[in-house]
């Protein structure tokens, strides 16, 4: 159980594993989060995408197709080891698998039999698609296996978690042959060799910046007296003319005036105030409500 990697603790986590990584267009905000919850994070799932040609594959799997919107995958492994990022958050990737194999990788532990689809596996997997058409004769290249194993073991690592916590398309969901053309057992060897080896644990990334807010806070009624000028007021202006509540002959500009008053009282009355509720003066509710965007 982990809380999901942020867009730089993945891509960085790669990055140290020794892959090579091209970031698609949008991919830190291309996912599905609207249709349900992402996370707590169980797992990596691995499939194959059953097409070829890079371009093409990545293009697919980052805006899906009219039966399955994308992203398809979080990652697209090339044949040549690199990874295409095209998707940060819910995926539909994994689908409805069973939830005794989810149990079973919680406790990192043999997998049992997949004979059921009833339980959300776009929450709680990372998902790589790894270009091969699946029919069993499509060759995988030694950079693309270990590219698998590297991406694989990048998210272990980072979370803390054994080569038990990477299972197969095939081994959640009835029905799925993916990855075909080698095994998973395989596969999890090698990301168990890999982890064993000397750590390379990735540079803890700097805590973002404060992010600005996106509305002015509110400046207090006292800011608000005859020949104050302020751009606050232009832009307070601006969105009560919007609001339908506009009293200007001419502007609104930065200079607070008897014109903003009016207007600011036509706002208030808008929202319900009456008397000296409705005198003009801005107060925290009626301001947080008008939304004046930051300048």
């Amino acid at each position: 159980m982990a809380t999901p990697l942020s867009p730089d603790q993945l891509l960085t986590a790669l990055r140290a594993e020794g892959l090579e990584v091209v970031e698609h267009r949008g991919w830190r905000t291309n996912n599905r989060n609207h249709k349900g919850p992402w996370g707590p994070m169980h797992g990596v799932m691995i499939h194959h995408t059953v097409t070829s040609g890079t371009a093409s594959s990545v293009e697919l799997c980052y805006n899906g197709h009219s039966a399955l919107p994308g992203p398809l995958c979080h990652g697209v492994i090339a044949k040549d080891g690199t990874v295409h990022l095209v998707g940060h958050g819910r995926a539909n990737h994994a689908g409805s698998g069973d939830g005794d194999v989810l149990q079973a990788v919680i406790a990192e532990r043999e997998l049992p039999p997949d004979n059921e689809a009833s339980t959300d596996g776009n929450r709680h997997f990372y998902g790589f698609e790894a270009i091969n058409l699946g029919d069993g004769k499509d060759p995988w290249p030694a950079e693309q296996l270990l590219a698998i194993e590297r991406a694989a073991a990048a998210v272990c690592r980072a979370h803390g978690w054994s080569q038990r916590s990477v299972i197969g398309h095939l081994e959640w969901q009835p029905g799925k042959i993916d990855p075909r053309g080698f095994g998973m057992e395989w596969m999890r060897g090698r990301i168990g060799e890999r982890l064993g080896s000397t750590p390379k644990l990735p540079p803890k990334p700097k805590p973002p910046a404060a992010a600005k807010p996106r509305y002015e806070p509110f400046p207090g009624a006292a800011f608000f007296k005859a020949g104050r000028n302020s751009p606050i007021i232009t832009a307070m202006g601006r969105r009560l003319v919007a609001e339908g509540c506009g009293r200007y002959t001419v502007g609104p500009g930065p200079q607070w005036s008897e014109a903003d008053r009016k207007s600011y009282a036509a706002w208030q009355r808008k929202l319900g105030y009456s008397g000296r509720d409705a005198d003009g003066i801005p107060g925290k509710a009626s301001w947080a409500r008008l939304q004046v965007p930051n300048v």
